[in-house]
């Protein structure tokens, strides 16, 4: 009975372990990266905007093709027009002056046939071919600048993680140290060695470490609901980072000498200058609406026409057909194309500009970040030392505490300024990490696929 309830225990908790491990899934950075960059909402969204951009293509290249029609109708004249015809025409002893009004048609008509028309030259439509082709790269251009917006936040909002899971890790140590240091000063007030104002010092740093433990656990809590809206996750997937900040070369970010860069890395510029092209096309094709348009049509069909109904059904109908070319040829339209050429020159002169304000704005933003990521590098150099040291005075002082040649405040100046240091150190640690994106972003080099 005791190996039967063994086994069945044993079977649940595989069972169970099984549940967990699918429930969770583990991401590096990487990994969350790319599972992002094709989950993510707005990723999807500029995916559908691709699919729309080849749909417009392929609708404008619809244009060029053959247009065919097909139509059949039926036509009761209720009132059949009249036709006024002087009476001597069928009458040559009628008065002058008298008029017959003969009925012009027959009660029932109908028709059936085809129609098609060609476009055979048309210099907006060529034009129109080449904008559709960048229109569709712009569209993909601006995927790519959403799927980099997407790694970006992912990458900030890991490295959030993974400095809260460190910070977390020292305030156990933390409150495990205090904790100790706690019990033996009651210890020794009860006895009588210490006062009772030295236990409430450590009491109330006691008290104050396990608040901040609380509060980072909860900022904990929402970068994982933060990193999940960024990947593009339910709130209540399970996610586990199986990458650790130790693995993260702080000193790389630092290099030797700096590679070269060039605008179009940046995918803002690369826009831009999808931007310029359409504008291009844009300023030739208002240009061209000084072109003749030139297309072919044609048509092939039955008609008939009689008094009754019936006889459109039982006697034979007359075929016809027609082919013809027509070009149209513009004269004057009051001057409005000239002032659409004078919009579209203007849109390009902006453009132009553009340029010139992005290639500053890059330029700033390189040095901005070189600067920024190289004073947080500096500044966590000299946090990690005072890290270092604080924690040699707290050492130091609780040992002349033990001995009776150090007092109690002494101790607990020590442990804040050492839990002070280790806030500064993580804090700076963040900053260069958030820096080093900034960095990769302004240079084009954050994501590529």
């Amino acid at each position: 009975m005791k190996t039967k309830l063994t086994s069945s225990v044993l079977a649940f908790s595989i069972l169970l372990t099984s549940v967990v491990s699918l429930a969770q899934q583990s991401y590096s950075l990487k990994e969350a990266v790319d599972y992002a960059v094709k989950n993510h909402s707005n990723v999807k969204t500029g995916q559908i905007d691709i699919l729309t951009a080849e749909a417009r293509v392929n609708e404008i290249k619809a244009m060029g093709l053959p247009q065919l029609n097909g139509n059949i109708g039926y036509t009761n004249n209720l009132i059949i027009q009249r036709v006024f015809i002087p009476a001597k025409t069928f009458d040559p002893n009628a008065k002058d002056g008298d008029v017959v009004a003969a009925e012009f048609g027959v009660r029932n008509s109908g028709n059936a046939g085809v129609n098609f028309s060609q476009l055979l030259f048309d210099g907006s439509y060529t034009l129109g071919l080449k904008a559709a082709d960048v229109y569709k790269e712009l569209s993909k251009k601006s995927l790519v600048q959403t799927k980099q917006q997407v790694a970006e936040n992912v990458m900030k909002a890991y490295y959030g993680i993974l400095v809260n899971q460190e910070r977390l890790q020292i305030l156990q140590l933390n409150m495990g140290r205090l904790d100790s240091l706690y019990n033996q000063t009651k210890a020794m007030n009860q006895q009588g060695f210490v006062e009772k104002i030295d236990v409430q010092r450590l009491e109330v740093q006691k008290n104050n470490l396990n608040i901040e433990y609380k509060n980072v656990e909860r900022l904990q809590e929402l970068s994982y609901y933060l990193l999940k809206y960024q990947m593009g996750l339910k709130p209540q997937e399970e996610v586990v980072l199986t990458d650790k900040l130790s693995a993260v070369n702080i000193n790389e970010f630092i290099p030797e000498h700096e590679t070269t860069f060039q605008y179009a890395d940046r995918i803002e510029y690369s826009i831009l200058q999808t931007q310029d092209r359409l504008a291009q096309l844009d300023l030739k094709n208002q240009k061209a609406g000084y072109l003749p348009k030139v297309t072919m049509n044609g048509s092939y069909g039955y008609s008939a026409g009689r008094p009754q109904f019936t006889d459109l059904i039982t006697k034979p109908w007359f075929n016809a057909a027609t082919l013809g070319v027509a070009i149209q040829i513009p004269i004057f339209d009051g001057f409005a194309k000239k002032y659409k050429i004078i919009q579209s020159q203007n849109a390009l002169t902006k453009l132009k500009e553009g340029f010139n304000f992005l290639e500053s704005s890059i330029d700033f933003q390189i040095k901005q970040g070189q600067i920024t990521l190289k004073n947080a590098y500096e500044t966590l150099q000299e946090q990690k030392l005072n890290m270092e040291l604080a924690k040699e005075v707290v050492r130091v002082s609780k040992i002349k505490y033990e001995q009776g040649v150090g007092t109690n405040l002494e101790l607990v100046n020590a442990e804040s300024s050492y839990k002070e240091a280790q806030t500064n150190y993580y804090t700076t640690l963040y900053n260069v990490l958030i820096a080093k994106v900034d960095l990769d972003k302004a240079k084009g080099k954050l994501f590529t696929e």
